[in-house]
């Protein structure tokens, strides 16, 4: 059987943070029919994904499993 982390680390925490941001401010912008605001929302989504990118580069994300009996 192998362990796995599941994305326990900062880099996931913070990505997951920034796309929750995206959403609700994509959401909110829908709500009040602010296309600009739309696209900021769009903008902390791509944000999200880089970072998380960048973070798990830098050694900041999930480590690789080892091997549980």
């Amino acid at each position: 059987m192998v362990a796995k982390d599941h994305g326990h680390s900062t880099a996931a925490w913070t990505a997951v943070g920034l796309a929750l941001a995206g959403f609700v401010v994509g959401g909110a912008a829908l709500v009040i029919a602010e296309p600009w605001l739309f696209y900021v929302g769009v903008g902390l989504l791509v944000l999200a994904v880089l970072t998380g990118k960048v973070m798990q580069m830098m050694g900041l994300g999930a480590k690789d499993p080892e091997h549980v009996r």
